[in-house]
């Protein structure tokens, strides 16, 4: 009896470090596939983070490139005309979504400028602000041989009017500052967009395009 009461013994200890080792290895196992799993994960998330900033960083160098390239345009073409370069900038990168536009990329229309003459225009989508809600429209748009030709012709325009009112842009002109020429060009009616304005001061503020007016 003692003999045999050894080897149960024996047994339920051998059964019981066999149990142990075969829990140490479930849970070995799990906790594995657990950081395994987070591991995947937060690479994943470390890709995507990695390709917002890369994507970023392309986009603000388009942004920044077109700046660089009708910056110095611009400053030229204003002298004389009473408008501020750094609003000419901020119009051309509103309006033509830094270049990005089809009208800026094939016409050279930096800012939607309308023609009625079928010979130097092209019909294209664009959206309006009309009755308080925005609508896409088929309009007219002025073609231009270069990024040049595009923005003398907008300061001509504030220069001298508007076929109908040639004092049309008067506040645009007596403005000092880019903070009142921006709401200017909204009292002259020049933009239907409420928020304008604020658009152009914002894009101003963030590029620092006021060092343009020096």
């Amino acid at each position: 009896m003692a003999r045999s009461g050894s080897r149960v013994k024996k047994t339920t200890l051998t059964l019981v470090k066999v149990f142990g080792v075969l829990l140490i290895l479930v849970v070995a196992f799990v906790c594995f596939r657990y950081y395994r799993r987070q591991a995947i994960n937060n690479e994943l998330i470390r890709q995507e983070q990695l390709a917002r900033e890369q994507a970023a960083a392309k986009e603000l160098k388009i942004k920044t490139d077109f700046i660089k390239k009708i910056g110095p345009i611009a400053q030229k073409a204003d002298q004389g005309f009473a408008l501020l370069p750094s609003i000419t900038i901020a119009q051309a990168c509103l309006e033509s979504n830094y270049g990005k536009s089809e009208l800026s990329q094939k016409y050279n229309n930096l800012f939607g400028v309308k023609s009625n003459d079928p010979n130097t225009s092209k019909i294209l989508s664009t959206k309006e602000y009309v009755n308080g809600k925005w609508i896409t429209v088929k309009a007219s748009f002025q073609i231009y041989d270069s990024y040049e030709s595009s923005i003398q012709a907008h300061a001509r325009l504030f220069q001298n009017g508007t076929t109908w009112n040639k004092d049309q842009y008067q506040h645009v002109l007596a403005a000092k500052d880019y903070k009142t020429q921006a709401k200017a060009l909204v009292t002259d009616g020049y933009a239907t967009d409420p928020d304008y304005a604020s658009k152009l001061i914002n894009l101003i503020e963030q590029f620092n395009l006021n060092k343009y007016d020096n």
